[in-house]
């Protein structure tokens, strides 16, 4: 065994991790990347199938974003935020208001320009959890603010982050410390309870045949609250496609649906796209018209085709919008929670009074992460790395088709450059595989054999690679997987 995997399993515990079955096998220690490409500790290389736990936007070693960091450390590294400023925060902040409020109609009443830096996505959330909460009671929206989300919600593991969650696994052992939020319905074609479509070889949503009763739950629940005299103070969700729930997508329509409802009970809409954001889900370059939403396919018009986050495309935008992750490309742990100018506005006042917002973190602004951040934005708005992510998109759509060909494959849901493929016993009956069976893990296990690196959601393997993936290495990724559930799960059909 390697000496620094020996070091490893002596002394680290990972998180989402079964140590047990961890202390098995030698681990693979990652030593350095290049692109989409990592190179572990025995000097193997792999692809870096899902941009390590979905952080890396550009690829690892990118030049702008190493130069940024270079310049800035011979600078400083960080300063407080607490009675200072600096300058790469302030100059990320107005990047971010900038791509966060687009020239959408209606969207200038909204305009998203305060930033609020912490460290990760559960921070993220969690600072737009405390604003929402606080707003709501000084406006007299809610003398008690109570909170919606989707049900396989998953939005940190923060306390606060935890109870705005709806996966019983990550909250049961600690329930006795959350609050109570409510569960609304998330739209799930493929196990839909009201989709009578029988199975076919293409993503659900392509095919199902319902009323939209999903949105009529989400609407239910709005109703119920206001009969109790109590709306809603804020309404959580992931825009277009819920993460670790399984990589559930949105039908198109159902997101500027459901806000539109919720808008019209006065409830805040908070985002969280910490997964979504800085274009991950790629160029829909269309949005869907609400009114419309009880007909199958709602007709769409055009938008703008460099919209960087998910809410956009369907036409929302939100009170609070969350990100991390590939906020500093996925170089340096950093977060922001984007607010409306009337949020911003009810914590000020003098300074016996206390209104300030009293929540903080040590390296909030941090000036090592703001420059990298910087150079992130400065790569994503370049028209080469648009021109990336549209063959990006292009390429995964076409290399996917092969994997209609296994029986185990389910769905294969796909948004913008963001898959997830659902492994079931067999396709026609949708059944899936237990959890005591690891069909995911083993599949993923055999995909890092071969050279491919990438993580399940229970029995759904993820594909989200780095922008820079080249079209070669996207082949490489796919045809990684089918083999690899051929060899763990069966032959493909013919």
């Amino acid at each position: 065994m390697h000496r620094l995997a020996d070091l490893d399993q002596r002394y680290l515990w990972h998180p989402f991790t079964q140590m047990r079955e961890w202390l098995k096998e030698e681990p693979i220690v990652i030593v350095r990347g290049r692109g989409a490409v990592l190179r572990d500790a025995n000097g193997n290389k792999y692809l870096d199938a899902n941009s390590s736990i979905w952080t890396n936007l550009h690829g690892h070693n990118h030049p702008r974003i190493n130069s940024a960091i270079r310049r800035q450390l011979d600078r400083i590294a960080h300063s407080s935020a607490l009675g200072l400023a600096n300058e790469p925060a302030s100059l990320l902040a107005e990047a971010l208001v900038s791509a966060a409020s687009p020239p959408l109609h209606g969207f200038s009443r909204r305009a998203l320009n305060k930033v609020f830096f912490s460290d990760d996505g559960s921070t993220a959330l969690e600072v737009a959890l405390k604003l929402a909460f606080e707003f709501s009671r000084r406006t007299g929206l809610s003398t008690a603010p109570r909170f919606l989300s989707l049900e396989g919600g998953y939005h940190g593991d923060t306390i606060g982050a935890v109870s705005l969650g709806h996966i019983e696994l990550f909250q049961k052992s600690y329930s006795p410390l959350l609050f109570k939020t409510d569960e609304a319905m998330a739209p799930y074609c493929y196990r839909c309870p009201y989709n009578q479509a029988k199975p076919e070889r293409a993503d659900a949503r392509q095919y199902h045949k319902c009323n939209w009763e999903c949105v009529g739950r989400v609407e239910h629940k709005f109703a119920l609250q206001k009969r109790k005299g109590n709306p809603y103070a804020g309404f959580v969700f992931e825009p277009l496609m819920q993460g670790a729930a399984g990589m559930i997508p949105q039908p198109v329509g159902w997101l500027s649906r459901v806000c539109e409802i919720a808008r019209s009970h006065g409830t805040l809409l908070i985002a969280d796209e910490v997964m979504t954001g800085f274009g991950r889900t790629g160029d829909r370059g269309e949005t869907p018209s609400s009114a419309s939403l009880s007909k199958q396919k709602p007709p769409r018009s055009a938008q703008p085709a460099s919209l960087l986050f998910a809410s956009h495309q369907e036409g929302v935008q939100p009170d609070f919008l969350a990100v991390a992750k590939g906020l500093t490309g996925g170089y340096v742990p950093m977060a922001a929670t984007l607010t409306t100018q009337a949020v911003f506005d009810a914590f000020l006042g003098e300074y016996e009074e206390f209104k300030s917002f009293f929540h903080g973190h040590s390296f909030t602004g941090n000036q090592v992460g703001s420059a990298a951040g910087l150079a992130s934005m400065g790569v994503l708005r370049s028209a080469a790395s648009l021109k990336a992510r549209q063959l990006l998109q292009k390429t995964l759509s076409e290399a996917l088709e092969q994997l209609w060909r296994h029986p185990q494959v389910g769905d294969i849901r796909q948004v913008g450059l963001v898959v997830g493929v659902e492994l079931v016993k067999e396709w026609r009956t949708r059944k899936p595989f237990e959890p005591r069976e690891r069909a995911g893990i083993r599949v993923c296990e055999a995909m890092a054999r071969r050279g491919v690196l990438t993580r399940p959601i229970g029995n759904v393997i993820v594909l989200m690679p780095p922008y820079c993936t080249k079209p070669n290495q996207v082949h490489q990724m796919v045809d990684t997987l089918s083999e690899s559930i051929a060899g763990q799960l069966g032959k493909a059909a013919s």
